[in-house]
């Protein structure tokens, strides 16, 4: 029976990271991982390859849309789908070797196969040969991840009715392709068929996009879509979805007047959120207790009911979010370690890898009028920036909420180019609780995307963009 001081269960951003953490502390570490590839969902079937996807789709579109006008002839281009998905698979094999090579190099025991607990320091390690082995351990993080969420009357076949994880290895670039949920995982995957010539019909059950970022990005966001070919049918609830053997029908009754419409495609993708994944963990052999939505409950420092047991990412409450995984993983190493780290969980950004990007930190306008918080506002559009029409990339907007008295950036709010990098920026500034004018007064580089980050501070503060 081996022994150590932390092992992981699951191998995700989350669980890699964490251990990776744990090792540098000092402690000898093990990691479970029950898929023969390390890196969880992000690397394999999410994050990681629906990004290769976004640059591959929208190299394309560019060529198709923009190349000529840059003086760039491209005659007879066309689409080698099976290239496209197999320069994906390489991208995520490249980055899973990686995560191999610094488990070998922070001296980490990889254990291939199910984990779930004997006891609170005892882990039965099933292999898919089904053999086992047991793993000892003084403490364990718990970093399983989520798994796709369905709707009622919506059976996934993983054939025509698709999940994130089947819509990143079609073998066709679909002709018309629907999609329930207008989300961030959704939208992204949609873009990618819209960029390549796919026809994209969105049936969302609320009235907006992206329902959980501010609205104004929702709101342009969608105007955008719709240039690339989307339909959207917001405020619609889906009744059922049949798949018709070559093809899908989608039954939907718009909540405003109770009518009932029907969408033909090649292909539904259920892009509905995802569910923490706990199955046949043995969390009752432990007494470990789950809230209403099955996600594992733990305290401020992230262990559960049952001392020395943690769990971190997805299968907690909180925004779905791999970097938020990686902090958690961090932040309880140092804990487990004696030390005393904090995570500001409004300052974990959210990033929307349409292009243009979309990407926020801290209080959309909504929370701040609900709380009833004194704000101002302050916007900048990239078809106001020398860089952005330089680039022809001028949708867009960055908006800044500021404290009305104080001045204190309370919010930032991007839909534009480089949004994913430019939003740092603002984190770095709320962490050490910058003023708008503080970012206004400092020198941007000229000329760059994030000159629209500091005319927007400005306009929010003393309402004088420079450049606009």
């Amino acid at each position: 029976m081996s022994k150590f001081d932390v092992t992981v269960i699951g191998s995700g951003p989350g669980g890699y990271i964490s251990a990776i953490r744990c090792a540098q502390l000092g402690m000898k570490v093990a990691i479970i991982e029950r898929y023969p590839n390390l890196g969880g969902t992000c690397l394999n079937v999410g994050c990681i390859p629906s990004k290769a996807l976004l640059d591959s789709s929208e190299h394309y579109h560019n060529a198709v849309h923009k190349f000529k006008t840059h003086g760039i002839n491209t005659e007879g281009l066309s689409v080698d789908f099976t290239q496209m998905i197999a320069r994906k698979a390489d991208v995520v094999k490249q980055n899973a070797d990686g995560i191999s090579y610094l488990m070998k190099k922070n001296k980490i025991t990889v254990f291939n196969g199910h984990g779930s607990f004997v006891s609170k320091n005892q882990i039965l390690v099933t292999k898919d040969d089904g053999s086992t082995e047991t793993v000892e351990t003084d403490k364990t993080i718990i970093a399983t991840g989520s798994k796709p969420s369905t709707i009622p009357g919506v059976a996934i076949d993983k054939t025509r009715i698709i999940t994130s994880t089947e819509a990143l290895k079609l073998t066709e670039i679909p002709k018309h392709l629907l999609l329930i949920g207008g989300g961030v995982i959704g939208i992204e995957l949609g873009s990618v068929y819209a960029r390549l010539g796919s026809k994209v019909s969105v049936v969302e059950f609320t009235d907006s996009i992206i329902g959980t970022m501010d609205r104004s990005l929702g709101k342009e966001l969608q105007k955008i879509c719709k240039k690339l070919g989307f339909d959207f049918y917001l405020k619609h609830k889906v009744t059922g979805v049949e798949n018709t053997g070559n093809g899908v029908v989608l039954k939907a009754q718009n909540l405003a007047n109770n009518e009932e419409i029907s969408l033909e495609g090649d292909y539904c993708l259920v892009a509905v959120g995802r569910h923490a994944y706990t199955d046949k963990l043995g969390l009752e052999n432990v007494g470990i207790a789950k809230d209403e939505r099955g996600r594992i409950q733990v305290d401020g420092h992230l262990e559960t009911g049952v001392k020395g047991i943690y769990a971190i990412g997805d299968v907690i409450k909180g925004a779905m979010l791999a970097h938020k995984a990686e902090e958690e993983g961090v932040f309880v190493a140092e804990v487990i370690a004696g030390e005393k780290p904090h995570i500001n969980y409004l300052l974990i950004p959210g990033v929307v890898y349409t292009w243009p990007e979309v990407a926020a930190v801290g209080h959309t306008e909504e929370e701040l009028k609900a709380a009833g918080t004194p704000y101002k506002s302050g916007q900048f559009p990239f078809v106001a920036s020398g860089r952005a029409r330089a680039g022809m990339d001028t949708d867009g907007f960055v908006k800044v909420l500021a404290h009305k008295e104080t001045d204190e950036i309370l919010g930032v709010h991007i839909i534009g180019p480089r949004a994913a990098d430019l939003i740092a920026e603002a984190v770095v500034a709320m962490e050490y609780r910058a003023s708008a004018e503080d970012i206004g007064r400092m020198s941007h580089a000229h000329p760059t995307y994030a000159e629209a980050l500091k005319d927007a501070c400005l306009a929010a503060s003393e309402n004088r963009a420079l450049n606009m």
